[in-house]
C-alpha cells in the first residue's frame, strides 16, 4: 500500500510540474507576442534603402 501512495504522490507532483512549465511557456509566448505587436508600425524595419529604387545607375 505504501508504494501505491508514493506512486500517487509522485504522479501528482509530475502533473503539477507539467502545469507549471506549460504556464511559464504560455506566459513567455504571450509576452513575446505583445512585444511584436506593440511596436510602432511607422518605425519598423525598412525592407530596402529608398535611394536604390529611385535612381538608376550612372553609365
Amino acid at each position: 500500500m505504501f508504494e501505491y501512495e508514493m506512486h500517487q504522490m509522485r504522479a501528482a507532483d509530475l502533473v503539477r510540474e507539467a502545469d507549471r512549465r506549460r504556464l511559464i511557456r504560455e506566459a513567455r509566448g504571450n509576452r513575446a507576442a505583445a512585444r511584436r505587436s506593440g511596436r510602432d508600425k511607422t518605425e519598423g524595419r525598412v525592407s530596402a534603402p529608398l535611394w536604390k529604387s529611385r535612381f538608376t545607375r550612372a553609365a
